[in-house]
């Protein structure tokens, strides 16, 4: 099933999308947050949905889609989990996974703009797979860890350069900045994916292809992901863990290509949709 969440900023209702067709569900009276999600939601509503499908509503042509799950706890971040990302940026293959955070407050709709922040030169793109954790994980087992996934997302994990490796400090500061965590177009359930450590992920700007590759790559797969995370940190039902970008980002080209006001980003996974944002200079509101 694929979930979906719609509407203005801050008032997004929920639902779902069912043969390329959106439907409201809100009348279930559950967001998807944390709550849902630790309550077995996903099961519980689809069973309902499969109950009730000849009453479902259709959502209104051209409605905004926000981030397919409620604000998360925490999204966590993997550096350096394609060798050839890991090469195109001169940085050793990781012995283990490089963990950083984004905050919450940068989630937003997979088709909403991406804000260049105030002093930004450096603002660049990552299309990534991201998993959603569908039960409260902490010291997992590798061989238990799929009994603890909801479902993928498409993220572009936007990232400022200059703020992330050249300022004293974690890479937080370059990857937590409004808006940086573009997430959708909706939450796709395990068993609509084959095999995801074989999809193919791209991303364009301008329509230029930039990034082309494949889970088939992975450093670290999903499973060992979540137990690894777990090992240092308790994840709660809605957390993001967003698995790391293939190569072609624009620090990575020689001289380096950043974005600017005007430019449109487009980027896809292989049964997780499509989405796209175009880039606005700051503001002060």
């Amino acid at each position: 099933m694929k979930f979906i969440r719609y509407g203005n900023p801050g008032e997004e209702r929920t639902g779902v999308q069912i043969d390329g067709v959106n439907y409201d569900t809100s009348f279930y009276g559950k967001d998807y947050d944390e709550n849902f999600f630790a309550a077995d939601g996903p099961a519980q509503l689809a069973a309902y949905i499969k109950a009730h499908q000849n009453e479902l509503v259709t959502i209104p042509e051209g409605s905004r889609l926000g981030s397919p799950i409620a604000r998360p706890s925490k999204i966590v971040c993997i550096g350096l989990n394609y060798a050839d990302h890991a090469k195109e940026t001169n940085a050793p293959l990781p012995s283990e996974p490089v963990i950083f955070m984004k905050s919450t407050t940068s989630l937003v709709g997979p088709y909403d703009n991406i804000v260049i922040p105030k002093n930004s030169i450096k603002t660049d793109w990552e299309v990534e797979l991201a998993v959603v954790i569908g039960k409260k994980a902490s010291y997992v087992e590798e061989a238990d860890a799929h009994n603890h996934i909801a479902g993928y997302v498409l993220h572009n994990d936007v990232s400022e350069r200059e703020f992330q490796l050249e300022r004293n400090g974690t890479w937080d500061k370059g990857k937590g900045c409004d808006t940086f965590a573009p997430l959708g177009p909706y939450l796709v359930t395990p068993d609509e994916i084959a095999d995801i450590n074989n999809i193919r992920l791209w991303l364009t700007v301008n329509g230029k292809k930039m990034q082309d590759g494949t889970t088939a790559n992975l450093i670290f797969k999903i499973p060992y992901l979540i137990s690894y995370v777990s090992q240092f940190m308790t994840l709660l039902p809605g957390d993001v863990i967003s698995t790391g970008t293939p190569a072609g980002v624009g620090l990575g080209f020689n001289p380096p290509v950043y974005l600017k006001p005007g430019d449109v980003v487009e980027l896809g996974i292989d049964g997780l949709g499509t989405s796209k944002q175009e880039l606005v200079a700051y503001t002060k509101n």
